[in-house]
Formats: C-alpha cells, sequence, structure tokens
C-alpha cells in the first residue's frame, strides 16, 4: 500500500512538472520589428535530446535548431517574416511537449513610438528603489525568495521601497523639475543577500516581485508617459549573480569566464586601449570577475551574446524605455557592446545609451565612447556618465585652493579637452551616485560650495543628473557604499519626518530644494540651457565664467570658488556680453546693470540671463 501511494505521489508530481509550459525566452514577440530573426532559449528537463521542432503558422519560420551539452536547454532560430501577423501558435517538438508562443502588435502612444529618448533638455533624477519609499506593504517581503530580510536599521539589507512608492511621488518629482528617471535595476535579484542595490540579476525577464513585478513597472512607466516624462532602465551585461539560473544550470561550460582560481578584475582600463599592454592584462581587466558573487559573462559565447540583446530590445518595446544605462561599461567585451549598442540603436533611433566609465582620465573615458581617435577599435556608445567632470571637475572646484592646474582650473581644463568627443552634450553630469559619497558631505556640508555645485550642474553642457535626496541635503560617506543608500525622510509610514513636504524640512533643507526647484524649472524653459553652445573663459584667481547662449537666449553663469568677493570685469566678456544691457538673476530675480562691474560674493554663484 505504501510503495502504491509512493508511486502516485511520483507521478503526480513528474505529471505536474510536465504540465508546466517550458521556460522560453525571449517570452514573446513582436511583429513590425526590424530585429524579426530571433533565437529563443529554451528550457525544459530533456528538452535538448530533441533534434527537430516546427511550427504552423503563417509567416514564422524555424531556421535554425542549437542543442549545448546541458540537455535542458534548445535553441530555435525564428524567422519573423514582415506580413506575419500578431497571435499565438504553437511551437511542436516531436517527441515532448509543444510550446506555445505569442506574437504581439507594437504599442504606440498616439500612433507614435513611445520611445522619445533623452536629451540635454532633459534633468535624470536617480533613484534606488529599495530606499526612496514604501508604496505596498505586501511585497515588503515575498514568499520563497531566498533573501528574507527586512529591517531599515541596517544598512545592507532591505528595506521595502518599490515601484509604487516611486509612483505615489510623482508629483513632487514634477515639482522638483524633474523630466526622467533612471532607476538602479529593477530586474529580478533572488540572492541571498545583498539585494537591495539590484546589480546581481537572477532571471532577466522578471522584474523583481519585492518592487511590484511586472504591473508595478508598466504602471510606473505609463504614468511617467502621461506626464510628459522618461524611464531610463539600468544595463547589467558584465555579469549576473551566482543565482541566476543560467550559471547554476548552464547551457554548457563557455557561457561565463572561467579560471583555475578565483580570479578578479584588475579594475585598471588602461591596457585596454595601451599599446604596450601586455594580453594577460587585458583578459584580467575583461574576463576577471567583479565580485565573487557575480560571475563574469563570456560576451563571446554566440548564444548568450544573443540572449543579451534580444533582452534588451525586448525590454525596451516591453516597457517603452526612453534609455539605457549600461552599468560597469569598461568590464564588458566591447566588440559586443558595439553590437548590443548598435541593435539597439537600429531598432529606436531616438533611445539614448550611456555607460558607467569610473576611469581616469579624459582620455581613458573617451576610449570608450564615440570620439575622434585613429585607432582601431572605434566606440559606438553614444555617451558616458561623465566622471571627468565629476572626479576632475567641479568636485576639485569646490574643494581646492586655486591654482595653475588646481582648483576651478581642473574643472576648466576638463572641459577644454571636450574636443575629443564626438558629441559631449549626450553625455551625462552629476554631482554624486549611489557609489559615491554624497554630495553634501562630499563639500563639506558647507551650504554655499552645495550652491554653487547645483548651478554647476543646471548650467553646464550635456544632461544633468541628480542622485535621490541631494535637493534635501541628505548625507553619507560611501565606506561603505550603504551609507549613501539611506531611506529618503518620508517614503515610509511613521517616519518621523516627511521631506517630501515642506512642513517636514528644516529651513535649510527647503532652501536646498527651493534652490534646486528653481533652476530645474528655469532649465525646462530655457533654450541656452537645453540646446545651446558653451563657452567658457579661462579661471582667474578662483573666478570662473561661462556662457550658455543661442539667437534666442544667454545665459551667464559666474562662479565665485575663492574666499574673497571679486569685481567682475564685464569687458572681458565683451565677446558674448556685449550688446546685453542688464543681467537677471534667476534665482534671487536681481537685476545687475552692464555698465559696471559687479562684486560676487565668495564662495558663490550667478546664473544670469542677458538682456538687451
Amino acid at each position: 500500500m505504501r510503495k502504491s501511494i509512493l508511486f502516485i505521489v511520483f507521478v503526480f508530481v513528474v505529471s505536474a512538472s510536465f504540465a508546466q509550459q517550458p521556460e522560453v525566452y525571449p517570452t514573446h514577440w513582436w511583429t513590425g520589428m526590424k530585429y524579426n530573426k530571433i533565437q529563443l532559449m529554451i528550457r525544459d528537463s530533456g528538452i535538448g535530446m530533441h533534434t527537430k521542432a516546427s511550427v504552423q503558422y503563417p509567416g514564422v519560420s524555424i531556421q535554425k535548431v542549437t542543442r549545448v551539452d546541458n540537455k535542458n536547454y534548445l535553441f530555435l532560430d525564428l524567422n519573423i517574416a514582415p506580413a506575419a501577423k500578431p497571435g499565438t501558435f504553437t511551437i511542436n517538438i516531436p517527441g515532448h511537449q509543444s510550446i506555445t508562443y505569442q506574437l504581439k502588435a507594437r504599442s504606440s502612444e498616439n500612433g507614435k513610438s513611445r520611445i522619445k529618448g533623452v536629451t540635454a533638455e532633459d534633468f535624470i533624477y536617480l533613484i534606488m528603489p529599495d530606499r526612496f519609499s514604501n508604496g505596498d506593504l505586501s511585497n515588503d517581503r515575498v514568499p520563497g525568495m531566498r533573501d528574507q530580510s527586512l529591517n531599515r536599521d541596517t544598512i545592507f539589507e532591505r528595506h521595502g521601497g518599490d515601484l509604487k512608492g516611486i509612483q505615489n511621488k510623482l508629483n513632487y518629482l514634477v515639482d522638483l523639475g524633474v523630466t526622467a528617471l533612471w532607476l538602479n535595476p529593477v530586474i529580478e535579484n533572488d540572492m541571498p543577500n545583498r539585494t537591495e542595490h539590484g546589480y546581481a540579476f537572477t532571471n532577466h525577464y522578471r522584474i523583481d516581485r519585492r518592487l511590484g513585478g511586472e504591473k508595478a513597472y508598466h504602471d510606473l512607466i505609463t504614468d511617467l508617459h502621461k506626464r510628459g516624462m522618461k524611464i531610463i532602465q539600468d544595463a547589467v551585461y558584465n555579469h549576473t549573480g551566482i543565482e541566476h539560473f543560467l550559471f547554476r544550470d548552464m547551457p554548457d561550460s563557455t557561457w561565463f569566464h572561467r579560471w583555475p582560481k578565483y580570479t578578479q578584475t584588475s579594475y585598471k582600463d588602461q591596457p585596454l586601449f595601451d599599446p604596450y599592454a601586455s594580453a594577460i592584462d587585458k583578459k584580467i581587466m575583461s574576463d576577471g570577475w567583479f565580485v565573487t558573487a557575480m560571475p563574469d559573462i563570456n560576451q563571446k559565447n554566440p548564444l548568450f551574446a544573443n540572449f543579451l540583446i534580444q533582452h534588451a530590445i525586448w525590454s525596451t518595446e516591453e516597457f517603452g524605455l526612453d534609455g539605457w544605462r549600461i552599468d560597469t561599461y569598461a568590464y564588458n567585451d566591447l566588440d559586443f557592446m558595439n553590437r548590443c549598442n548598435k541593435a539597439l540603436i537600429d531598432e529606436y533611433p531616438k533611445l539614448h545609451l550611456f555607460g558607467e566609465t569610473w576611469v581616469h582620465g579624459v582620455i581613458n573615458q573617451a576610449f570608450f565612447t564615440q570620439n575622434h581617435f585613429n585607432i582601431p577599435f572605434k566606440s559606438n556608445l553614444p555617451a558616458v556618465t561623465d566622471f571627468q567632470t565629476h572626479l576632475y571637475g567641479i568636485i576639485p572646484a569646490l574643494n581646492e585652493n586655486f591654482g595653475w592646474t588646481e582648483g576651478v582650473n581642473k574643472l576648466y581644463n576638463t572641459l577644454a579637452q571636450d574636443f575629443v568627443y564626438r558629441d559631449p552634450m549626450k553625455h551625462v553630469n552629476f554631482l554624486d551616485n549611489h557609489d559615491k559619497t554624497r554630495f553634501f558631505s562630499e563639500v563639506g556640508e558647507d551650504f554655499e560650495k552645495f550652491k554653487m555645485g547645483v548651478g554647476w550642474l543646471m548650467t553646464a553642457r550635456g544632461i544633468p543628473q541628480m542622485y535621490y535626496g541631494t535637493e534635501i541635503l541628505m548625507k553619507g560617506v560611501s565606506n561603505p557604499d550603504g551609507w549613501v543608500r539611506l531611506d529618503f525622510p518620508g517614503g515610509w509610514t511613521g517616519d518621523a519626518a516627511n521631506k517630501f513636504e515642506m512642513a517636514g524640512r528644516t529651513e535649510r533643507e527647503h532652501e536646498a530644494f527651493n534652490y534646486v526647484r528653481t533652476l530645474a524649472n528655469f532649465r525646462k524653459n530655457s533654450s541656452a540651457l537645453k540646446t545651446g553652445k558653451f563657452a567658457q573663459y579661462v579661471p582667474q584667481d578662483g573666478l570662473y565664467t561661462y556662457f550658455r547662449f543661442n539667437s534666442q537666449e544667454t545665459v551667464m553663469v559666474v562662479m565665485n570658488t575663492s574666499q574673497k568677493e571679486q569685481a567682475v570685469q564685464l569687458s572681458r566678456y565683451e565677446e558674448h556680453a556685449k550688446g546685453f544691457r542688464i543681467a537677471k538673476n534667476i534665482v534671487t530675480n536681481a537685476i545687475i546693470h552692464l555698465n559696471e562691474d559687479p562684486v560676487i560674493p565668495p564662495k558663490s554663484i550667478w546664473v544670469m540671463t542677458l538682456v538687451k
């Protein structure tokens, strides 16, 4: 009797497992795509034992069947003809369960593409979803997931912020002047710990359920687009989390970089362009693991490369993404990145791509983006997160004493090297981010320096990006990084203060918020700041002046980084100021008559529109 019961249970379990649809990636596709030759990864027990598959659907044909060492995988190359119509069809695999697959109609807004792109007209706001606002208590913990932590008293465990929480605060962001959101990764991180940051994917085709899953992501983006705002997704091509099914159940041994013993990347980008570099230094940089919990992807594996590229296109179409920020750009296989970037831009010409290039030197950074170098490798990446204007620009401009090559001269010198880039207006400028010391702490909690930095960010060439909470003077030093990823006060019910509201801010915090809001909303309507040219003058004694201008508007910015007041000798700037009668300070509304030299206080910035 006991044996009979065990047999019945066994049959039930086996039947139940085979009754489920095999895993298929991409989970669906669309008609009318330029990228109409897709490779399906099918994962199911024993499916790799089969060599044949067929489809009976007008306009869809199977071009190739690929088997790999692991019999849990089978790869099918599908051709989707331009004439194919939306619908559902069956993939028949003789001797195995058939598979249902769907072709969808592409989405649009008023008959036009949803993808608007991100440009220098935008103001990007970076959010770590777990730390911004908790809008749905029901997803704080998800049964079955490895990380069941929920402890706001620690910096490395989950706190419960989610996509609904972000959606609930969109009025706040609109008021601040934000036009685009960049979220740290929202894809599933089913890891045992440190899942708050999102950079260790475990299934590319799932939005993390603790953030609200696919529905919450769709809802947020729909709301953003209705408001005329944009969304940027964080791409991670270089590595996965160690619990990703593709690592735990590898299709074959070539999908990840493997070493005789654990080998970490050197984090040294120079061997990638150094004409004298050794092959082993290049290999360690590109193929070494980022950290022990994040296996390094072999992007030269054609099946994995297809998987990653298709996921990027799928995500853009599925969610209506306007841009991608590409994590750890320098550590990827750069030929693969060119291929991936091209596939995305071919499909979505307005889509903006910018890569994280935490390197040291303008030449180093320019190597990874579109540039004017006559060298063998030519990157097609449109833009970068501009670490040079951060590390060797605005931070030393505010924190160092003025000198021949020190202080604000570093900012001037860094921008003077923009000639190496194809289009520096596409680069993303920032004061801080989820990996860097918070800006208010970086400048020693000096409020005047804070205002100078924000003034520069909102008026510099390129696209401004602000990290959540910078506008209310959030503090924290990035050692360890959890201290710069604290909760936005007021994002959780019961918080001692709600800094999303004026009543919850201190006087200084509200002054900071209002300062950011004033500049950001002025920028929204300033053609000079959004699309105008940039001209700068050699700094003198800590005084740095630059202009943003076009035929409709001229904005003059004067930054006094010194400890003393200084006369602004207007005759020096006649090249760009001649013909104008007055200058209006857009923050204070003060009027400066341009027939006499004004005096600017120490540690201050003037952002002024010139009037004839």
